[in-house]
């Protein structure tokens, strides 16, 4: 028996068979080229950061960057007035949701102050001044925020009050202190007697 091309009814079969396999085998190709494909973004998108972080930790990262450690130094003559405006400030900062690190107070300096009558130096008068300063420490301020902070400074700044803002440095940490003197002496002694003595 033929038909169509005058081939026999199993040929015909056998052929469309092979067209059949050929056509499942492409689509099996293209699904196993698409589920690779689909794999590859999914653990793109899964495994966004580091190969031994998690992505979640990629995502709490701010998208504006931040400031490390900054000090505003508040330094002036009039103890009141500094002292309220030191308060205002950190209110201010806290309101902004920047977090305060610490805040503290310098030891005051004493100044004597002298004038003189015009063209000789007999004293004319003599003052004493005591110069204060309070420092407020903020940590993971915004780029966006600090511009703000400092026209809010700038605008209400106390007469007689002096305002700086800069970076966390160690010798910071060191002026908080008053130096013990007579400590300082001992160790001055022992450096003169040759140091401390090393145990073997």
């Amino acid at each position: 028996m033929f038909c169509g091309r005058d081939l026999p009814i199993t040929s015909n079969i056998a052929y469309y068979n092979c067209q059949i396999l050929t056509e499942i085998s492409k689509m099996n190709v293209l699904k196993r080229c698409i589920c690779s494909n689909l794999a590859k973004q999914t653990f793109s998108r899964c495994y966004s950061g580091s190969l031994y972080e998690p992505s979640y930790l990629e995502e709490m990262r701010p998208k504006v960057p931040l400031y490390d450690t900054l000090n505003i130094q508040l330094r002036g003559y009039d103890y009141p007035v500094l002292e309220s405006y030191q308060k205002y400030i950190h209110n201010i900062i806290k309101n902004m949701d920047v977090n305060v690190e610490d805040a503290w107070a310098i030891p005051a300096q004493d100044f004597q102050i002298s004038t003189y009558k015009p063209l000789s130096e007999v004293v004319d008068a003599q003052y004493k001044l005591v110069y204060y300063n309070r420092t407020v420490q903020i940590t993971d301020i915004s780029t966006v925020q600090v511009p703000i902070l400092l026209r809010v400074i700038e605008a209400t700044l106390p007469v007689g009050v002096t305002a700086n803002v800069v970076p966390h440095e160690e010798y910071h940490e060191e002026d908080r202190y008053i130096p013990d003197s007579e400590l300082n002496k001992l160790k001055y002694e022992l450096e003169e007697m040759g140091g401390p003595l090393k145990k073997k």
